[in-house]
């Protein structure tokens, strides 16, 4: 199956999607800054608040070869990669206010991966087994926040991030079909954002991190798995949140 890989198309990785971010923020937050009303003033008052996120992501797997990867089963095989693939999530917010400058989150969503591994052999023949999966993940998250100034304010958020795979494509392969991987997983997330502040809603673009604390192989191994001791996973995200 072809991928189109966006993020190889437009060159953007790690540093340069943290220095996009930073400068798109900083450009709205300098235009909130420039704004005479203060818009919503008592908004962060509320106890509860709600509404909804769109989430763009490119995600891949941190792999660890096994000891069977260097015994003579492994001996056409030279490396085993794992590619970086784009995606995207949708899901809702519910936030409480714990105090001015605290707040804890949930914000359950369904977020759609293709995670790749590309198996390089020594005759300079390549395989790439594709995972897809539609994952449901519950985000829960401590959020920290600066005083507002105007109409923005920044933030940086911590957590961790419980998910279960609803479906995947290539469950009900053979065995020798497809690498075999774990429907639960858990991760830790990092990320820090802008609030913005319009009459009616708040906007907040944010960047986050995310890397997998479980190993999500299987104990049932095949060929494509055997010569991995761990896969976890690695992804990075770029949420609009609209409160």
């Amino acid at each position: 199956m072809e991928t189109v890989d966006i993020w190889h198309k437009f060159n953007l990785h790690g540093t340069k999607v943290a220095i996009l971010f930073l400068v798109f923020c900083l450009y709205f937050s300098a235009e909130a800054q420039r704004n005479i009303a203060v818009n919503n003033p008592n908004y962060d008052n509320r106890k509860f608040s709600y509404g909804f996120l769109i989430g763009l992501h490119t995600s891949g797997y941190v792999t660890k070869y096994s000891e069977a990867f260097t015994t003579n089963t492994f001996d056409t095989v030279h490396s085993i990669l794992p590619l970086y693939s784009p995606g995207f999530s949708l899901g809702f917010i519910v936030n409480h206010r714990l105090s001015e400058f605290f707040d804890v989150r949930i914000l359950p969503k369904v977020a759609f991966y293709e995670h790749l591994l590309e198996y390089n052999f020594t005759d300079d023949t390549q395989i790439v087994k594709l995972k897809e999966s539609t994952i449901i993940e519950f985000p829960m998250m401590l959020k920290y926040k600066s005083t507002r100034r105007g109409n923005a304010r920044m933030y940086v958020a911590g957590g961790i991030k419980p998910a279960i795979a609803a479906s995947g494509k290539g469950d009900q392969d053979s065995e020798f079909d497809n690498i075999n991987i774990q429907r639960g997983n858990i991760s830790a997330d990092v990320g820090f954002g802008f609030d913005i502040y319009f009459p009616l809603f708040k906007f907040s673009p944010e960047l986050r991190i995310s890397r997998g604390l479980a190993n999500m192989l299987t104990e049932k191994t095949n060929m494509y798995s055997a010569g991995l001791s761990r896969i976890r996973t690695s992804t990075i995200n770029f949420y609009l949140l609209f409160q």
